[in-house]
């Protein structure tokens, strides 16, 4: 796992009333330094890539799918980085309780891998900026993303 990236199993409570789950606490370890700031909602339709973006001004991203199957890519480009061309797959599901963290200085993006929509939920530790984005894009099938088990491009 790229340094900084956790998968975080999140408890969910269940009784006969219903269900009860946190989806972020601010005491496990690296969040204890993460202040969400935004909390935002998508929702991707089935075999939809959103990718490939990163964030360069510090923003930490948490990723919860709270419907349907999702792939969470991450990769490293960095020069000088010595995780330089790792590449992260994570699938998170709306049955199995993990919130993703993602430092927002890796490209990452999602791909909808189920028959339905994806209604995902990610907290942020910077507030968008409309008229200045923190947010460098790349398309999802961009050739600079290399896939480290065949060394060619990735391939959602």
């Amino acid at each position: 796992m790229l340094k900084g990236v956790k998968v975080i199993e999140l408890i969910d409570k269940s009784d006969e009333r219903g269900s009860f789950a946190e989806l972020f606490r601010q005491d496990w370890g690296e969040a204890e330094e993460d202040r969400i700031k935004q909390i935002n909602r998508s929702i991707s339709y089935p075999g939809k890539i959103r990718a490939w973006h990163r964030h360069l001004r510090g923003q930490v991203d948490y990723i919860f799918c709270l419907k349907g199957d999702l792939k969470v890519c991450i990769y490293d480009d960095r020069i000088d980085s010595e995780s330089k061309g790792q590449l992260d797959e994570i699938i998170i599901r709306d049955k199995i309780m993990e919130i993703i963290r993602i430092p927002g200085f890796y490209w990452h993006g999602t791909k909808c891998i189920g028959n339905e929509p994806c209604i995902v939920m990610y907290f942020v530790t910077k507030l968008y900026d409309y008229k200045n984005p923190d947010e460098e894009r790349r398309p999802g099938d961009d050739p600079r993303i290399i896939d480290p088990r065949t060394g060619k491009k990735y391939e959602w």
